[in-house]
C-alpha cells in the first residue's frame, strides 16, 4: 500500500509521466499483438467459436518460437502453434532438463510435482526434440514450462504421439519445406481431473493440424485425433481425420484468416497422399527398443 501511495504521489506532482507510461504500455500492447505473436501461428490464433463456453476460454502466452492458448479453467493448453523447417544436416541434441518448471503467468500455478504418480505423462504440446534443434537451448527450455503440458497415458506419449512427432520433423518438414504446427488436448462432456492435482484436467484426447503453405494456391492441410487410450503402434493413417472436425471437437476456429470459401473447401478433408503419410504411417519410433521409463518422465523429443 505505501509503495502505491508513494506513486500515486509522484503522478500527481508529474502527470506526463502517467503519459509516458500509457505510450509505453500502448506500444508494447501492439508490438505483442500486432507483430509478435501472429509471427508466431499460421493464418491466426485460433479463436473461441462460442464464448458463452467458458471451458474454450485461453490465454495466449508467447515464448520463444512457439505460442499457447492456456485455460486456466481446465488447467491445459488448448492450443499451441509452431513452426518446423527441415533441421539441420548436422546438430548436436541437446542435454534434456530434469524437470518441467512452473509458468509464473498462469493462475493455477500447475507444478512439476502435480503429475506425480498420477499414473499420466507431462506431455508435451510443443516438442522437445524439434524446438531445440531448429531454435537452440533458450527455446528448448521453455517448452519444458507446464503450460505447454497435457496429462498423456505414456503409450501414448512415449510411442503414438512420439512417432508423430518424428514424422513432422524428419518427413513433413523436408517435404514440404516449411510446416505450421498447431496442438493440443481433446476433452468430452464428463469431466475428470488428475487425483493428484484436481486444477488440471485429464483430456480424452489430443490433435495435431499441419498446415503447408502453397504459393499462390490453398495450404495443405493434414489433421489427428488421437485418444488416450492406444497401444501406440497403431498406424497413424488410422487417425487422420479434417480440421473441421477437430473444430467441432475443440470449440475453436483455426485458420481464422483464411477466406470463407476457401475454408469450406480445404478444412473438410485431408489428402495423405499429398503428404506422403502411407510409407511411414507404420513406422515404429527411433526409441521404440528402449526399456520404458517410469510414469511422469518421457524421450528427448
Amino acid at each position: 500500500m505505501q509503495l502505491l501511495s508513494a506513486l500515486s504521489a509522484v503522478l500527481r506532482r508529474r502527470p506526463s509521466l502517467l503519459l509516458l507510461l500509457a505510450v509505453v504500455a500502448g506500444g508494447w500492447y501492439g508490438y505483442e499483438v500486432l507483430l509478435a505473436r501472429p509471427s508466431l501461428v499460421y493464418l491466426g490464433e485460433p479463436k473461441i467459436q462460442n464464448w458463452l463456453q467458458p471451458l474454450t476460454w485461453n490465454h495466449t502466452l508467447r515464448n520463444r518460437n512457439f505460442l499457447v492458448g492456456y485455460s486456466e479453467l481446465r488447467g491445459n493448453p488448448l492450443w499451441v502453434s509452431y513452426r518446423l523447417t527441415p533441421p539441420p544436416a548436422t546438430h548436436r541434441n541437446l542435454r534434456r532438463p530434469g524437470s518441467f518448471r512452473t509458468d509464473w503467468r498462469n493462475l493455477s500455478f500447475v507444478s512439476h510435482s502435480d503429475y506425480r504418480d498420477s499414473g499420466y505423462d507431462r506431455g508435451h504440446m510443443a516438442p522437445n526434440h524439434a524446438i531445440a534443434v531448429l531454435y537452440g537451448r533458450n527455446a528448448q527450455l521453455e517448452t519444458f514450462l507446464m503450460t505447454n503440458v497435457s496429462p498423456q497415458k505414456p503409450d501414448l506419449n512415449r510411442r503414438l504421439w512420439e512417432r508423430l512427432e518424428e514424422a513432422e520433423l524428419d518427413r513433413f518438414a523436408h517435404q514440404q519445406g516449411m510446416v505450421w504446427v498447431l496442438s493440443g488436448p481433446i476433452f468430452d462432456d464428463r469431466i475428470e481431473r488428475l487425483a493428484s492435482a484436481r486444477r488440471v484436467e485429464i483430456p480424452d484426447a489430443f490433435y495435431k493440424i499441419y498446415a503447408a503453405p502453397q504459393t499462390n494456391q490453398a495450404p495443405l492441410l493434414l489433421a489427428f485425433v488421437i485418444p488416450q487410450q492406444v497401444r501406440g503402434d497403431e498406424p497413424l493413417e488410422r487417425y487422420v481425420t479434417s480440421v473441421d472436425k477437430v473444430e467441432e471437437l475443440t470449440g475453436l476456429d483455426f485458420f481464422p484468416q483464411l477466406p470463407e470459401d476457401v475454408a469450406r473447401q480445404i478444412e473438410a478433408v485431408s489428402d495423405i497422399n499429398a503428404w506422403e503419410l502411407e510409407p511411414i504411417s507404420q513406422q515404429p519410433s527411433r526409441y521404440s527398443g528402449h526399456k520404458r521409463l517410469e510414469s511422469g518422465s518421457k524421450r528427448p523429443h
